[in-house]
């Protein structure tokens, strides 16, 4: 019977931990770190007056690919000609997956001190990194400083100085008006078009696409021949406007309709009358069938390639899984169609004034105890803005340079000019996609990073997702729908609307959630709602196999005295 028992109160353990990671998908969240307000001087950081070379010093540099062996050989090789130059340094690199798992392994390490010194990450992330004392470093004094600042006289390589850092990118990495990163690598987003469907359907390809025209071609390669094939492509597949990141798309399409998005001190403005009239006129393309998303009907890429998709949006940086001769083509070469492809930026609402957004990795620094090595890391992340650097990642994938020094490099010009020539290093869907981020730095933004930036952005996804995946489903979006999507986004990523609503009723029903931590949280997930059943019943089984031992007791003391 004891057995028994400490059988069941294990699985009871067992079961907590398990909800615990399925309601949080991480052990420690960034609550868990607190939200105590860190001033700028407080992160600020006292440069040594000389970097001690006789000292050994170990740096953990944390870094993302896809998979990609190029780039990871473009990592191994920055870091052997770093340690040429500083042989008392060791940088020891850990690679991943995708930014979703640094996040989580970097919030998971801050409260045991533990974080690496140098991390490739976006600036949202860095937002809530900084929610404690000396976590991330300041890197105002170190970029400024003489000796071993951008462009330093001491430094043993060819560091940029801050002018020769493209001004967007340098002041997408500042957080509260502070330098908290350097720009590692930018890309945008792209739309790939399959040309060839698009004159067969009889329509004109214009050199800026607006979302009428993408609206309107799209539905009508959805017209089918009597067995049942779409006409355009003789398959029984089409989904002509699949989009990668739909929290980019709610996010430029409201940028470039001049509507609330959130501001720099957290204000949460995405749920306007705006966002709401796009959700309606994207809902009417899915019901169509005309649009997907990525999380519904998987990448972009393999529905073109396959000439089951018209619009492709994905990132620029993508670029290398793209079209009939893509060299990281994903589907079997018999799926294959042979098409032509053209690269352009995202559709417009103002062609005359285009707006996208301006996205990818960038460099934080962690604080260690000693400042030496802190110095040490800094020097290995501006040795990541060297030409050789970055030319040799930006010809990876669709990437560019962030430095001006490298784009203007001979090197990289006669790279661009290639295009065409192969279609390996000098694929032609590659080169014209970093081309088109590089003619429109101009027309890029970001979004305001604070803590819970994230959130916003996720919620933003969150709202087209939703009413794609209704649709699909048969379940009408309409007005009622769209207020309890609204009301159960807040409550989700506890957000607090700043400015009114779709409706009143809405508005009051967000503020209770967020502000409420009894609030009505909207229904938790099936695996969740399985596990605390299961939780349930295990305690149950505990509590009668303890009433049936007690009472077994109770009759056997009760015999001896009989």
């Amino acid at each position: 019977m004891k057995k028994l028992l400490s059988v069941l109160l294990l699985l009871s353990m067992v079961f907590s931990c398990l909800l615990l990671a399925g309601c949080h998908g991480t052990l420690v969240s960034p609550e868990d770190l607190g939200s105590e307000e860190v001033s700028p001087s407080e992160n600020a950081f006292d440069v040594p007056e000389h970097f001690d070379e006789s000292k050994k010093i170990e740096i953990d540099f944390w870094a993302k690919n896809d998979s990609n062996k190029t780039q990871v050989a473009i990592y191994r090789q920055a870091i052997e000609d770093f340690e040429a130059l500083y042989p008392n340094v060791t940088v020891n690199l850990r690679l991943y997956t995708d930014y979703g798992r640094i996040y989580n392994d970097v919030i998971t390490n801050i409260p045991t001190r533990t974080t690496p010194n140098v991390c490739v990450t976006y600036p949202d992330h860095i937002a809530t990194y900084m929610t404690g004392k000396n976590v991330v470093v300041s890197l105002e004094e170190l970029a400024a400083d003489p000796n071993y600042g951008l462009g330093g006289s001491e430094l043993k390589f060819d560091s940029p100085a801050k002018e020769e850092i493209v001004p967007q990118f340098y002041d997408e990495c500042h957080i509260g008006g502070v330098l908290y990163a350097l720009p590692f690598m930018r890309s945008t987003e792209a739309c790939y078009v399959n040309k060839t469907f698009v004159e067969k359907l009889g329509f004109e390809l214009p050199e800026m696409l607006t979302w009428d025209f993408v609206w309107q071609v799209s539905e009508a390669a959805l017209e089918k021949d009597s067995a049942g094939r779409f006409l355009v492509n003789g398959q029984e597949k089409m989904i002509p406007f699949i989009y990668k990141s739909t929290d980019n798309m709610m996010i430029q399409m409201l940028r470039q309709k001049g509507a609330g998005y959130s501001t720099e001190d957290g204000e949460v403005l995405l749920f306007n009358e705006t966002t709401k009239e796009l959700l309606l006129e994207i809902a009417q393309h899915a019901r169509s069938r005309a649009f997907s998303t990525f999380k519904i009907s998987s990448y972009p890429a393999n529905w073109l390639n396959a000439g089951q998709c018209i619009f492709a949006v994905d990132s620029t940086a993508g670029a290398t899984w793209i079209g009939t001769d893509a060299p990281l083509l994903d589907i079997p070469p018999e799926q294959l169609v042979e098409f032509e492809t053209a690269v352009l930026p995202i559709p417009q609402f103002d062609p005359a004034n285009p707006k996208m957004i301006s996205q990818g990795p960038s460099v934080c620094l962690f604080y260690k105890d000693d400042p030496q090595e802190v110095l040490a890391s800094w020097l290995f992340t501006q040795f990541l803005l060297t030409n050789d650097t970055q030319i040799a990642y930006s010809e990876t994938e669709g990437y560019v340079p962030v430095t001006l020094k490298a784009q203007q490099d001979p090197v990289y010009q006669e790279y661009l000019s290639r295009s065409g020539e192969d279609n390996q290093q000098h694929y032609r869907i590659k080169i014209e996609a970093a081309q088109l981020l590089m003619a429109n730095t101009a027309n890029t933004f970001t979004t305001p990073v604070f803590q819970g930036s994230t959130s916003v952005r996720d919620a933003a996804g969150l709202l087209i997702e939703t009413v794609t995946k209704n649709e699909r489903r048969k379940q009408p979006v309409d007005e009622k729908s769209l207020d309890q999507l609204r009301t159960e986004a807040c409550s989700l990523y506890q957000l607090n609307p700043s400015a009114p609503g779709w409706t009143a009723q809405a508005d009051a029903a967000a503020d209770s959630a967020a502000n409420s931590g009894s609030a009505e949280q909207g229904p938790l997930p099936l695996a969740s709602r399985v596990l605390l059943g299961t939780l349930a019943a295990v305690w149950v089984l505990i509590g009668l196999v303890y009433g049936y031992s007690a009472l077994k007791r109770r009759r056997e003391r009760n015999k001896k005295f009989t």
